[in-house]
């Protein structure tokens, strides 16, 4: 899906009254219920996690309620980490025009995470620290999922079907990665030892970091972007598992292995058991965080897999075919209904096709523009368009937003090779 497809008009604004309404009404089809589970040991100190299950859309109205959940896997301190468990939240919803129904929400959420994403990276600037970050949104049926790292976010449907809904950022395992990074000024290697031979993963110079997107890592260059994969689905109404974990899981377990230890157990118990068979397989050799995430239909008609039960062995042959038969028909009511829609997916580093087009040609001489990224208010001879070809140039269409201020504009063009990391131009 085209990045643009993140855009949503500003000026579509309605009065919180009829926003409200608008929500209620809209409630056709009941909400589930969301439970979760949490489980981690620590070697460096360096995971951090944030679950916040009383998020609203608009402000005191139940019916608006989201959730969040997010791992952050920080290296070279726990700094990073904690800087965005704090500030990256507040940073997207920041993003997001105000009093939007519930659609609209949604639709504006992979631009708000872009944004959200590059403004904290842009605010921590000032260490050496750096951490992943994978960050789920859930609102009712529908989970968008934002990434830079290697921590993983995995969706293990109804009927068995296990994706993931992230992307890993290492340099060893992505090619397109690697030749983006290159591309930008940046030179991808082995670790060299006397006599000139090469071991270890493949690293980004300067710096030496294995993956090419993070937040913070002000030593590596600015093409170690803070720029998200963003992936949004909307699940049936039969629901399904999320497994959110930092690398110490994925190290050990493959996406697969890591849905099939924890089926049929509650979300808690399903956290504790991902993590001990990831302790079982590698042993404890790094900070390893899980969170298990249920999104169960409200009938609970439908549960998390579960094992079968022993039968008593007259009855298994007594009701062994209509077993049978009942198993058939659940399989094909279980595939009819757990189809996933896949409603946004964007993965590119570029800002310009991240934040899409905003027309603001109607918007008088004396208007405030808004930074896309930072969200400051810019006079209109202030602004920069995204889409500006270069620092030195103006835009074909100077009118056309979405506008960046000009130290965020500096650092899109760091990000993109167009000047050397930490030259600003006035």
């Amino acid at each position: 899906m085209a990045s643009g497809e993140g855009r949503r008009r500003r000026d579509n604004l309605v009065p919180l009254a009829a926003l409200i309404s608008r929500e209620m009404r809209s409630e056709t089809m009941e909400k589930p219920t969301v439970k979760y589970g949490h489980a981690a040991q620590s070697r460096k100190g360096e995971d951090y996690f944030l679950i916040k299950m009383d998020c609203l859309r608009v402000p005191g109205n139940a019916s608006s309620a989201f959730s969040v959940f997010a791992i952050f896997d920080g290296h070279n301190g726990n700094a990073a980490a904690i800087f965005t468990k704090e500030n990256l939240l507040n940073h997207v919803l920041g993003a997001i025009p105000p009093r939007l129904g519930r659609d609209e929400w949604l639709q504006a959420l992979p631009r708000a995470l872009v944004a959200g994403f590059v403004k904290t990276d842009k605010e921590f600037q000032r260490e050496t620290s750096g951490t992943t970050a994978t960050f789920v949104i859930v609102d009712g049926w529908t989970v968008t999922v934002a990434c830079v790292g290697d921590s993983r976010c995995v969706l293990d449907a109804q009927g068995g079907a296990v994706t993931n809904l992230t992307v890993d950022h290492r340099l060893e395992e992505n090619e397109a990665e690697r030749e983006r990074v290159t591309a930008s000024g940046g030179e991808v290697g082995r670790l060299s030892i006397v006599g000139g031979a090469e071991y270890g993963p493949l690293r980004c110079w300067p710096g030496g970091l294995c993956l090419s997107r993070s937040i913070g890592d002000m030593d590596v260059g600015e093409f170690i972007v803070p720029v998200p994969y963003v992936k949004q689905v909307k699940l049936s109404n039969a629901g399904g598992r999320l497994i959110i974990a930092s690398d110490g899981i994925w190290d050990a377990l493959s996406s697969e292995m890591a849905a099939k230890s924890c089926r049929g157990l509650p979300a808690e118990l399903a956290a504790r058991q991902v993590v001990k068979e990831a302790l079982r397989t590698r042993g404890l050799k790094d900070d390893t965080t899980c969170i298990v995430v249920d999104i169960i239909p409200p009938d609970n008609s439908v549960q998390p897999s579960t094992p079968p039960k022993k039968q008593n062995r007259l009855r298994s042959l007594l009701f062994r075919r209509k077993t049978r038969d009942s198993a058939s028909k659940l399989s094909k009511k279980l595939s009819a209904v757990s189809i996933v829609e896949e409603l946004f997916e964007e993965g590119s580093a570029m800002l310009a096709e991240r934040l899409g087009t905003d027309d603001s040609m109607h918007q008088s001489e004396s208007s405030l523009f808004t930074c896309a990224v930072c969200q400051v208010n810019l006079a209109p001879s202030e602004g920069i368009s995204v889409h500006a070809g270069s620092i030195f140039s103006t835009s074909a269409k100077p009118w056309q937003g979405p506008f960046l201020c000009a130290d965020c504009r500096n650092k899109k063009d760091a990000m993109e090779g167009k000047r050397p990391s930490g030259v600003k131009v006035a």
